[in-house]
């Protein structure tokens, strides 16, 4: 299958690179596509060297899918063009998240909802990813009424300039601030403002939070609030979640149920002191669940922490997923 990675020179095209072969997709001809200004560069995938083309290029050589990871205005302007040529675009960015004509898809929760028709597929926020991957065979159970989420999440998903920022800073360095992807030191930090602000006070990472969950889940009765704070860490997004459910629980049978979830994996061990962290989490394409517990202070409510490297799980895996699934259903 010809394969295009649009953007295949950033953080997430080139982490698109690895898992794709990692998980043998059946990528019979490799086509990179990023900016003019990266056209004719090369870039090895599976021990062979392949050229960066352009947009132009990249939709003349007619791929049967596109991975896109540039950018929500590229994405805007150029995901129609791919789609207009027959190519499937498989979009990383924002850009198409709550477009009601486009699917924004978690394939554990809902790749049931892709058909034929859809040539432009949104891969929802790295956050909410891995949050909705958890909390799905929950709902289906207990019926979820509400989630309190803070997040706590690695320079990794801010870009390159961001994990340069940190680790300058690690070493003592200094940088123009025009060098700065963020406008504070991050290293020894916690920034509480993830994208920009927005007229009701918070962040538009915390709405996207808020908003792609309902459409991922189906369920616009879920009431989401949520609090994105940016850590210098890289490993993955860490996120504490509170739970409240419309029906009672066990606990030991919840922490059954989510043993036995797909994409999860259960963490949990007091005692050892065995939970997530983003230092095992890194470079794993599960979604880690621990610290389960129920909230003392209310009924039928759940505190749970949840960590996932965002750069595969909640951004290059989970594309590729989307892709998996299309090839195994014949719709690519």
């Amino acid at each position: 299958m010809k394969v295009a990675v649009v953007g295949a020179t950033g953080l997430v095209g080139t982490k698109m690179l690895q898992v794709l072969a990692e998980r043998n997709f059946p990528v019979t001809e490799l086509i990179p596509v990023a900016s003019a200004r990266s056209a004719g560069k090369e870039i090895i995938f599976k021990g062979k060297p392949y050229k960066v083309v352009t947009m132009e290029e990249g939709i003349a050589a007619k791929p049967a899918v596109a991975l896109f990871s540039a950018g929500g205005s590229t994405s805007l302007e150029w995901a129609p063009k791919f789609a207009e040529a027959g190519i499937r675009v498989i979009d990383n960015s924002s850009a198409w998240r709550m477009d009601p004509t486009k699917k924004l898809v978690v394939p554990e929760v809902n790749a049931s909802v892709l058909t034929p028709a859809d040539l432009i597929i949104a891969n929802p926020n790295c956050s909410t990813i891995q949050m909705v991957v958890a909390l799905q065979p929950l709902h289906e159970k207990y019926k979820i009424k509400r989630v309190v989420v803070s997040t706590y999440q690695s320079v990794t998903g801010t870009g390159k300039k961001a994990v340069d920022q940190l680790m300058e800073e690690r070493r003592g360095g200094q940088m123009a601030a025009a060098d700065m992807a963020y406008k504070y030191t991050i290293d020894l930090n916690a920034i509480p403002q993830i994208d920009v602000f927005l007229e009701n006070g918070y962040t538009k990472e915390e709405m996207k939070m808020v908003k792609e969950t309902c459409k991922i889940m189906q369920d616009d009765n879920i009431k989401v609030t949520a609090t994105t704070v940016r850590i210098p860490v890289m490993g993955g997004h860490s996120e504490s979640v509170n739970v409240e459910f419309e029906n009672e629980f066990d606990l030991n049978e919840l922490i059954a149920l989510l043993a036995t979830a797909p994409g999860v994996v259960v963490q949990q061990n007091d005692g050892d002191q065995f939970y997530p962290m983003p230092l095992w989490a890194h470079e794993k394409d599960e979604v880690f669940v621990g610290r389960l517990r129920r909230d003392e202070t209310q009924a039928k409510t759940l505190n749970m922490w949840i960590v996932s490297d965002n750069l595969r799980k909640g951004a290059a895996t989970n594309a590729i997923q989307i892709a998996e699934y299309l090839a195994a259903k014949g719709i690519i």
